[in-house]
């Protein structure tokens, strides 16, 4: 059962910033994460404050530089079928058309798939974990088959969100409102990992929301994609993935964003992946030494040793299937 709380629709960005800045305040947009923490009990809310009816946090516009504005309450699914951002911007929407289901995608928003919870089962389930202000983390000996390879300092989530990956790919902007006033992040620093917070997932403070997302112009030599592998067709999250932004100036790699998902507790940016292919041309050599540069540092825990060679063999296919496009 969900707990009792209240509810205020906000008709105002102040007014919904005034609500959200009270104790025991919840944001809440599509809804799709939010109702599910509360049924399982992740935390409490003695107020849910809607900001659904706030128009201009909806649609996608261009910016006066070429590039485009999301805002906050787009939904996935018009973010996956929008033109600009299948021909401009292909690895988000290839993203944004791999989130859960159809069902999922027509109701959830942008913004709450960037700033989703984690899905681990034990900090959704009964047990008091770092994440929840306990003293531990029960997935470091226990059930972790699905857990990270990559820093998982103290907890051992896997970041949800398909999108950010592909938004930290695309360098774009995460523009945000509260109290203090307005404020811009790139992407690449939006999420917060374990060893600087374990209890927090994003930036953002108790009394601010996310407005939009700005995209920064794409060159005409950007190709992109993203994979995601995953246990079932929908509905499941990765076990592994990657978002590729690779700008060519003909066959070679001029500039390279290589960001994995379903392996770290944030968009995991493989520097490593990109120095090895930058400036060179992408066969199928250099495709498999890059993939062995894209474990390096990966430590497996009990039952997940099985993620490092599929992200391997990912990162292998995806960079030869890039240069295809």
């Amino acid at each position: 059962m969900l707990p009792n709380f209240t509810y205020v629709r906000a008709r105002s960005e102040k007014e919904a910033i005034k609500h959200l800045a009270s104790e025991g305040a919840r944001i809440h947009a599509g809804g799709t994460d939010l109702l599910g923490c509360l049924r399982d009990r992740v935390f409490n809310a003695k107020k849910i404050v809607s900001i659904s009816k706030l128009d201009f946090l909806h649609g996608i516009r261009k910016t006066a530089e070429g590039g485009l504005r999301i805002g906050a309450l787009t939904t996935i699914t018009e973010v996956a079928q929008n033109p600009i951002i299948r021909n401009r911007y292909n690895v988000l929407s290839q993203a944004a058309s791999e989130v859960a289901s159809p069902q999922l995608r027509n109701q959830g928003t942008i913004g709450g798939n960037i700033c989703q919870k984690p899905r681990c089962w034990y900090y959704r389930g009964e047990f008091h974990c770092l994440r929840k202000g306990g003293d531990q983390c029960f997935a470091a000996e226990g059930e972790n088959q699905f857990h990270c390879i990559f820093g998982g300092d103290m907890c051992y989530i896997v970041h949800p969100s398909d999108t950010s990956p592909a938004l930290v790919a695309l360098g774009a902007s995460v523009r945000i409102t509260g109290k203090r006033g307005n404020r811009t992040v790139l992407m690449e620093h939006f999420h917060v990992p374990p060893d600087k917070d374990v209890q927090k997932e994003t930036v953002l403070e108790p009394d601010e929301i996310v407005t939009e997302i700005i995209l920064p112009v794409a060159s005409p030599a950007l190709k992109s994609s993203y994979r995601k592998v995953r246990a079932r067709r929908s509905w499941d999250f990765a076990l592994a993935g990657v978002a590729l932004a690779i700008e060519f100036d003909g066959t070679t790699v001029a500039k390279a964003k290589v960001v994995f998902s379903g392996v770290a507790p944030v968009p995991w940016r493989s520097k490593e992946v990109e120095k090895s292919i930058t400036g060179k041309t992408i066969d199928a050599n250099l495709a498999a030494k890059a993939a062995e540069e894209a474990i390096k540092g990966a430590e497996a825990m009990g039952k997940n040793a099985y993620k490092i060679p599929l992200l391997r063999g990912v990162i292998e296919e995806e960079l030869i299937a890039i240069t295809k496009l």
